[in-house]
């Protein structure tokens, strides 16, 4: 199935551009996605929850770098402070390399960081063991290489990065025993044209409302490859995406284990609706059914009509863009209707996100504030291999039974400088998405939120970037964690200070192709 499904994928990237023509796809041109990781999208997303730029792609992350650039055009700076127009040259500078298809692209950058704990993380990064283990603090180093060949037709980008902080990360399932760890951070073949796209790859996603982990897809998993497609115009689209997770050892077999997604987003005007589902299988010798990759078919249907043993998500995400922009995202694991037997008692599986954004006395000002719930069993299944992991990472929230309130203020107090000041409540059972699924004879006294001991954690903090010039930037956290019933345990309150700071240089430039 492996074969079938590479040979697939070469055939879909090899065809797309002749079947479609040139002048389709001249029509959409061709152009790298942004990481949701790059230095820029801190700028970004404050200036689009401040009304200063337009959501290229609302509810869908990560931009296109193309797309980006017309946003940042598109701006009317007379309305603008000095502060605000300045860091949009500075970023509309650092995007733009005066290149047309095609041509190739060669970014890069040496750093230094300094923290005490060493997930990427401060709030995932509360406890000395358990789901949230915070890691040892370094001092650490790192050095990329970004490397991007674009034609009229297709992008080919590879992402290489090394990085010292990751052999101390417990989130980072690859080598530790090293001196220097390192990763492909994005590594596709991306083919596009006038209504579509056919990708190919690793990159990080995000789908639901910007700036907060999706619910079933998110940056969260190091290093997910998959294979996505897209058709449709800006305003109507159907995307797919189908990944193979990591094989699992269960009683001496290997188990195979799958995941698909799908989606279709409406974004007229100010509204921003999409409705989605996903699906995990697992099996000891089993292969991703044609029926599931299939992304015009339902998963849930196909679940029910052949018989399949998946764990199946359904979902919903929304936004409404205005002064006062609201934005939310709502998921079903496990909705029992019938209470007749004892399978029928198992607690209710959901998870939402609501909030909203938007300026505050003037442009360089913005608000955001949301709160998010995951129950307790969400994204567990009776089969423990059907849930939505990869290396031990979820490929949305990476925690379950807990639920969070933030509010965070935005500055741009000078060109190149944003502050975000943050307050946070958040409440955590002892339930995770890790753990083994509780059996029939459980269910009557399984809470649906906030197993065992409550972890509370008041978190204050204040992050920031700074951009010297246009090649020189600095970072900072800095946070005070007030932690109560500390890893579970009755009574034990802490105060803790997690704080990171980090330095880097970076450089680049284009060149036409022959």
């Amino acid at each position: 199935m492996r074969l079938r499904l590479t040979l697939l994928v070469a055939t879909w990237l090899l065809l797309s551009p002749a079947l479609t023509g040139g002048a389709m796809l001249a029509g959409q041109d061709a152009s790298p996605y942004v990481p949701l990781g790059h230095w820029v999208m801190p700028y970004v997303e404050h200036l689009i929850a401040a009304g200063v730029i337009r959501d290229p792609t609302p509810l869908t992350r990560p931009f296109r770098q193309s797309d980006l650039v017309r946003a940042l055009a598109a701006v009317d700076t007379l309305r603008l402070s000095r502060a605000t127009t300045a860091t949009l040259h500075q970023l509309a500078a650092a995007l733009e390399n005066g290149q047309r298809a095609p041509h190739a692209r060669v970014q890069g950058g040496v750093g230094a960081a300094a923290a005490n704990y060493a997930r990427r993380e401060p709030l995932a990064a509360i406890d000395s063991i358990g789901p949230r283990q915070s890691g040892p603090g370094h001092g650490t180093a790192n050095a990329d290489l970004d490397l991007a060949l674009v034609t009229n037709h297709v992008v080919a980008v590879t992402h290489l990065q090394v990085d010292t902080r990751l052999k101390y990360d417990p989130d980072w399932f690859g080598k530790k025993d090293r001196f220097i760890a390192g990763r492909t951070a994005e590594a596709y073949v991306d083919a596009r044209w006038k209504f579509g796209e056919v990708f190919f790859g690793r990159l990080d996603r995000n789908w639901g409302p910007p700036g907060i982990q999706g619910l079933l897809l998110s940056p969260n998993p190091y290093g997910l490859d998959h294979l996505a497609l897209t058709v449709g115009s800006s305003k109507l689209q159907l995307q797919a995406l189908a990944t193979q997770l990591d094989d699992r050892d269960s009683s001496g077999s290997m188990v195979h284990r799958y995941m698909m997604q799908h989606r279709l987003v409406f974004t007229p005007g100010r509204w921003g609706l999409a409705l989605w589902e996903g699906s995990v299988l697992s099996g000891t010798a089993r292969s991703f059914e044609l029926w599931y990759l299939n992304p015009l078919n339902s998963g849930i249907l196909e679940q029910w009509n052949n018989g399949g043993n998946v764990n199946s998500f359904v979902g919903l995400d929304f936004e409404r863009r205005g002064t006062v922009t609201l934005f939310g995202q709502l998921m079903l694991d496990d909705i029992q209707v019938d209470r007749a037997n004892a399978t029928d008692k198992k607690p209710v599986s959901y998870a939402l996100t609501v909030g909203g954004q938007g300026a505050m006395g003037g442009s360089a000002t913005a608000w955001r504030a949301w709160y998010t719930r995951v129950t307790n069993l969400t994204y567990r299944n009776e089969d423990d291999l059907q849930v939505p992991l990869y290396h031990l990472l979820g490929t949305g929230r990476n925690f379950a039974d807990y639920e969070q309130l933030t509010v965070t203020c935005g500055l741009l107090p000078r060109a190149g400088l944003l502050l975000t000041p943050e307050l946070t409540l958040l409440r955590q059972g002892e339930g995770d998405p890790r753990q083994p699924h509780p059996l029939e004879t459980a269910f009557p006294t399984t809470p649906t939120i906030f197993q065992g001991v409550v972890e509370r954690t008041l978190r204050g903090a204040v992050s920031g970037t700074f951009l010297a010039t246009g090649r020189l930037s600095f970072s900072f956290d800095a946070g005070v964690h007030r932690i109560t019933n500390f890893q579970h345990v009755s009574g034990d309150t802490r105060t803790r200070f997690l704080g990171s700071v980090s330095a880097s240089y970076r450089f680049g430039f284009a060149s036409a192709v022959p």
